[in-house]
């Protein structure tokens, strides 16, 4: 059985019950009731029943039981080759057997669904690697949730890396769905990951990186269709570098939403005066990369997160308003990145009536005061 669906441990005994007191209630019904009266067809119900949450050895199991209950009641009111009641029998076997295929094709693709989900799961613990929750002077936490409840993985990064003099962080979403997305996210991951302590100036690296995003967007051996497609292709992104021993942080913002700001319990935006465009579309417009430097004290913790978080909607059509609702949290004097983006997770999805409508990803660093 597949696990954690119905046909499995307690809850298959529990729904079992209803075809089985089906058949014996149609049972009973039919040898009491006048001859004129055939109940028999309602027997199909109880295989039919099972098929939906069971598998085919049990939904098989249901319905000889259903064909036995048949034959009882043929013998008790006429005979068991009596014209009727034989073409009964036999539809009831036929449809029976139908049923069964039907559960087993049912199962087959929950175990293949089961399988797919694991695949995922191991794809993003490769893809997207839990951020640790201390690194140098910063306590970080992250949360990313998929849109889809089948997936685990999307278009949505985060990333950070140490060098000499501090640490960088990088959070972005990929332009689109499905495989080209986590593509997409894996190779500026990669690039990332690879450059972030090589690359001296945080502009040298944002640079490495449209360059890496726009090389394989403009790859000479992908097909005609594919490159077509790819090039409306891009990535935002938010690049930060914080130093260990200056209460600063440097940042690059490629078409990202502004990261907020919590400081003593005000909330503010880290808008740059001149940001970049996304990663991928330096051949359509001018780029400028140069950094912009915030003041990042002890004790304050910024917030960087994914469109999938600002545009998130209610029935009523309204978007999640994170800065209103980190004001709230700061109002109640929160303890780390960890008890924020619990909140904020938990209320996110309240918002919402848990079901997102994209892939949201958020990251909290706290800069620790210094040793006393």
């Amino acid at each position: 059985m597949v696990p954690g669906h119905p046909s499995s441990g307690q809850p298959r005994h529990v729904l079992l019950a209803v075809p089985i007191a089906l058949i014996v209630i149609v049972t009973v019904v039919d040898i009491l009731a006048p001859p004129s009266v055939h109940l028999g067809p309602f027997l199909v119900a109880a295989p039919a029943v099972t098929a939906s949450f069971a598998g085919p050895r049990t939904t098989a199991c249901v319905g000889a039981l259903a064909v036995l209950a048949q034959a009882v009641v043929a013998e008790v009111r006429t005979s068991i080759v009596d014209l009727n009641h034989s073409f009964q029998l036999i539809t009831l076997i036929l449809m029976s057997a139908f049923v069964t295929s039907f559960a087993a094709r049912r199962e087959r693709h929950e175990r293949e669904l089961t399988q797919l989900r694991s695949v995922a799961t191991a794809a993003q613990e490769v893809v997207l690697k839990p951020l640790p929750q201390r690194i140098g002077p910063l306590r970080i936490a992250s949360v990313y949730l998929a849109a889809e409840t089948e997936a685990e993985i999307g278009g949505d990064l985060y990333a950070a890396a140490r060098t000499e003099q501090g640490t960088r962080i990088v959070i972005g979403d990929v332009r689109g769905k499905g495989l080209e997305a986590v593509g997409d996210a894996a190779l500026l991951l990669g690039a990332f990951r690879g450059a972030a302590h090589r690359q001296a100036d945080l502009s040298a690296l944002v640079n490495f990186l449209e360059g890496t995003v726009s090389s394989d967007l403009d790859d000479p051996a992908a097909p005609k269709d594919a490159t077509e497609d790819r090039g409306e292709a891009f990535i935002t992104a938010a690049v930060m570098d914080i130093p260990d021993d200056e209460p600063m942080l440097h940042l690059i913002n490629c078409g990202h939403p502004p990261p907020l700001l919590l400081r003593r319990g005000h909330v503010s935006l880290l808008e740059v005066r001149h940001p970049a465009p996304p990663l991928g579309l330096t051949e359509f417009v001018e780029i400028d990369l140069s950094a912009e430097a915030f003041a990042f004290e002890y004790g304050d913790i910024a917030l960087l997160y994914t469109d999938g978080v600002i545009e998130a909607r209610n029935k009523d059509g309204t978007f999640y308003p994170l800065a209103e609702r980190v004001a709230d949290e700061a109002d109640k004097a929160i303890k780390g990145p960890d008890a924020l983006l619990a909140h904020l997770r938990k209320d996110l999805m309240r918002h919402v009536g848990g079901q997102l409508g994209d892939d949201a990803a958020m990251v909290a660093i706290e800069r620790m005061p210094r040793p006393s």
